[in-house]
């Protein structure tokens, strides 16, 4: 089995920890990375402040196999994330050419575009993340990705790194919809969780048209474990009196 490959998240803006802007970055890299076999392990949220991003950039990246950050790589005042990135590493802010041509294909006055050439802005020594949405790029430093916050952008440039990175094991979910509480399957969950370490088995309690119910999810790189996991729990809500219902993908039954 493939060695598991481990990702952290950095959202990086004072508008998230404010609450004005509601992120949807995290679930939209989870998703895309997971499907190449990087399994997110750890995520924050941090402020346009340097020492924090210094900080927390040095903490993270020894810890996981790629560190992928969003956010403060704009024109103005307080995107500050090149330079705190470059000061992490310890190396010296550059201009790169690359990024100075895809800026300077916009006409604007002097002043315009010198805010905007705070953007070709990277540690010396980064590789480019392209951009097909036809801005300036991102860039990576070893380990360390770097994208822009607004989610468009950011969803273009995470899909041209598709293939460039390391994959491990690709990660599988089922899901059960069984209307029972928690704790009427609690012990049952734990000891199949006990039979089957490698699967991650949880449990999500919703309520639907009035009733209460869980959700039962198993993920696990094996899909004959999966099998043998969702027969047990199916057979555990039998056991109580209710009828299981395994849902795709999608969430419908």
């Amino acid at each position: 089995m493939s060695r598991e490959i481990t990702a952290c998240i950095i959202i990086i803006g004072n508008e998230i920890l404010s609450g004005r802007t509601q992120d949807t970055n995290i679930s939209h890299i989870a998703k895309v990375i997971g499907a190449w076999g990087i399994q997110v392990h750890h995520c924050r949220v941090i402020p346009d402040d340097e020492h924090i991003i210094v900080q927390t950039i040095n903490e993270v990246r020894p810890a996981y196999d790629y560190v992928f950050t969003t956010g403060g790589i704009g024109p103005t005042h307080d995107d500050i994330t090149a330079v705190s990135i470059a000061k992490a590493f310890d190396v010296p802010v550059i201009q790169h050419p690359d990024i100075e041509a895809v800026i300077r294909q916009r006409p604007a006055s002097a002043e315009v575009m010198a805010s905007r050439l705070l953007m070709a802005r990277v540690p010396e020594g980064a590789r480019l993340i392209d951009n097909p949405s036809g801005g300036p790029q991102g860039f990576a430093i070893e380990n360390v990705h770097v994208m822009a916050g607004i989610p468009r952008v950011m969803q273009a440039m995470l899909s041209s790194l598709e293939g460039k990175l390391r994959r491990g094991a690709v990660m599988h979910s089922r899901t059960v919809r069984a209307y029972l509480g928690e704790s009427s399957i609690a012990d049952a969950l734990a000891g199949i969780q006990r039979n089957y370490p490698d699967v991650d088995i949880g449990s999500y309690p919703f309520l639907k048209e009035d009733r209460y119910g869980t959700h039962l999810v198993a993920r696990g790189s094996d899909p004959a474990q999966l099998v043998a996991v969702i027969d047990q729990i199916m057979q555990a809500v039998r056991e109580r009196g209710e009828e299981p219902v395994e849902l795709r993908e999608d969430g419908a039954a």
